[in-house]
């Protein structure tokens, strides 16, 4: 069978990390064009998949001045510029891989799905973290039935303090008005996860969150708007040391817009750019920490955290059942399985490689099967994501309004 031809539309971080398994996977996905507006970004994609200079756009507009000219369409634009490319596609007939959030506006996602089923296309949503050994393997067990009725979960996306400096503190996913809130723009991998895991109607919610360190309030005293302009804090969010002393590869690369950029080009983006700024005395405006309370069909409850203050990038959950309970952390990638008759317990190694835990190689699997029309179960389709999503903006609704609960 032929690979699909596919267009990536945004070759930033994203669009590169699913753009990598034409690489890995020719048999899968072949990329036979781009649309970047970042003239470095655009070029370095260029040359690295061979495409044609008529191939090469600077728009998403340019890629639909034509007639139908790939199988798939890839749109990793930033998360309010979903909407218009998305629909653009759709009218087109492409099936689409689309990069998470659907979009910021609620009114937005229920259109694109509304589009979807009147054009008869396919739309993936990325929540990649559902195509995850991890995850598979807790629902592998959730689905026989093993631990009984689920009765309540507890979730916990640990975001860590530097990757929360960077991409929601100076980084695109600052400020609400600009991208989306926090639970959208982060932890609608979470919100997927528990409407799969648990597979019932989320029915309503409440939710609790701030921005309570990352602010002016707590700025060291003289500290100057930026790290580069003669800081003296001893901080561990010190741009000099997380992205000129090359401590954290993809920070550098955002920073200049560049996948191999030299200490000197690094060093004229913090001076010059938002990456070098005081993590104190930036314009963001999400949360640093949150916590969404949900209730499910069955009386099946939910307690979701997320919180910038951890060491590390990871997320643990506890599934409590009438049979038994599961634990896990993807940090080292392993699950507890206890059972409540016998009193025994099992562990399961779920260690994966590659992008999100193997997030990112498994949904670009699952799409190239669903896209030919192989039956793949747990596809996280759009319809699929629009039910998560409205879970999401209801919880930003009840934190807005003082945890009030908003029924779904």
């Amino acid at each position: 069978m032929k690979p699909l031809k596919a267009i990536l539309i945004g070759a930033g971080q994203r669009g590169n990390a699913y753009a990598e398994h034409s690489k890995d996977f020719p048999q899968d996905i072949t990329i036979v064009g781009v649309a970047e507006p970042h003239e470095a970004r655009r070029e370095q994609f260029t040359t690295k998949y061979n495409i044609p200079e008529e191939n090469s756009l600077y728009t998403w507009e340019d890629v639909f001045t034509r007639e139908k000219w790939a199988d798939v369409v890839l749109i990793c634009t930033p998360d309010d510029l979903h909407y218009s490319p998305t629909m653009a596609a759709i009218e087109a007939g492409y099936d689409i891989l689309l990069e998470k959030p659907v979009s910021p506006s609620q009114a937005e996602c229920e259109e694109i799905a509304h589009a979807t089923a009147e054009k008869g296309v396919k739309v993936v949503v990325c929540h990649v973290m559902r195509y995850t050994p991890f995850c598979k393997e807790i629902k592998k067990v959730l689905d026989s039935g093993e631990l009984g009725k689920i009765m309540t979960i507890v979730h916990n996306e640990n975001v860590g303090n530097i990757h929360y400096s960077h991409s929601f503190v100076r980084g695109n996913w600052r400020n609400s008005y600009e991208s989306s809130p926090m639970i959208l723009a982060k932890s609608c991998h979470d919100m997927d996860m528990l409407q799969w895991f648990i597979d019932k109607k989320c029915l309503r919610v409440s939710s609790f969150g701030h921005l309570s360190y990352f602010n002016m309030e707590n700025r060291p005293t003289d500290a100057p708007p930026r790290c580069t302009d003669g800081c003296t804090v001893d901080c561990p969010y010190d741009s000099r040391k997380l992205y000129h002393n090359n401590q954290h590869d993809w920070f550098r690369s955002v920073a200049t817009g560049k996948f191999d950029s030299t200490d000197e080009e690094v060093m004229t983006a913090l001076e010059t750019g938002p990456y070098g700024r005081c993590v104190y005395q930036c314009d963001n405006n999400v949360v640093d920490h949150q916590t969404i309370n949900m209730e499910y069909e069955d009386g099946i409850t939910a307690l979701f955290s997320m919180t910038a203050f951890t060491p590390d990038t990871s997320r643990s959950i506890k599934i409590m059942g009438t049979n038994g309970e599961l634990k896990g952390h993807t940090i080292p990638n392993k699950l507890i399985v206890t059972n409540f008759t016998t009193g025994e317990a099992r562990e399961i190694d779920t260690i994966a490689t590659g992008g999100h835990g193997g997030g990112d190689s498994g949904i670009m699997h699952a799409f190239c099967a669903y896209v030919r029309g192989e039956d793949v179960p747990g596809i996280s389709d759009i319809n699929v994501s629009v039910q998560s999503h409205q879970a999401c903006f209801a919880a930003e609704e009840s934190r807005l309004n003082d945890g009030k609960v908003v029924e779904l």
